[in-house]
Order: structure tokens, then sequence, then C-alpha cells
């Protein structure tokens, strides 16, 4: 199960990667989200999948899933959600004020 995590981040990463490094204003932010995507899930693997385990400790003192992985990465979801989001703003605002998305031409000229 675990190597199959792995090969979605590795593609999660790749895609990310080829997405931030296209000339559109938001194939660059869905790369960001994308590899945003990709870390948590890494995070997620690295602290271990187990199946059948519940997340809280019980008073017989069987094994529990460790719950800190899980609120760190719901943290990073709402981080990475808010960060998104003023992406997405600043795009539409300079969309709005130069009228494209094309990175090169929003780079300007060599003369300014």
């Amino acid at each position: 199960m675990e190597i199959l995590m792995f090969i979605a981040i590795g593609v999660l990463f790749a895609v990310g990667t080829y997405f931030i490094l296209c000339r559109s204003l938001l194939k660059v932010i869905i790369g960001i989200l994308l590899i945003s995507h990709g870390a948590h899930m890494l995070l997620l693997t690295m602290a271990g999948l187990r199946q059948g385990v519940p997340p809280l400790v019980d008073l017989s003192g069987s094994e529990a899933t460790d719950p800190l992985p899980q609120a760190m990465i719901l943290t990073a979801i709402v981080i990475s959600f808010g960060i998104t989001a003023f992406l997405v703003v600043l795009a539409y605002r300079t969309y709005r004020v130069n009228k494209t998305e094309d990175l090169d031409k929003l780079r300007g000229s060599d003369d300014e």
C-alpha cells in the first residue's frame, strides 16, 4: 500500500513541477497546489499507514495511531487553501490589469 502512495506522490510532484515551469499563470498556481498536496501525502505516508488501529488509545492499552501527523496535515491543508485563494485573486488582478496571463509577456521588455 505504501509503494502505491509513494508512486502517487512522485506523480503529483512531477506534474506539479511541469505545471510550475509552464508559461501560464494559472498553470503555475495549479502546480503549486499539486506540489502542496504531494507534500501532504508524503507526510501522511512517512508517519506510517496503519489499518485497523483506532486513532485514540483506550483503557486496554492497545496500540493507537499517532494523531500528530494528521493534525499537522490538516493545518497544512488550511494554510495551502489560504495561499491558493490569495494566488488566484492575485492572478485575477494581474489578468485584469495587464490583459494577459502569459508570464513572458508579463516579464516586460529589456529596456524597462
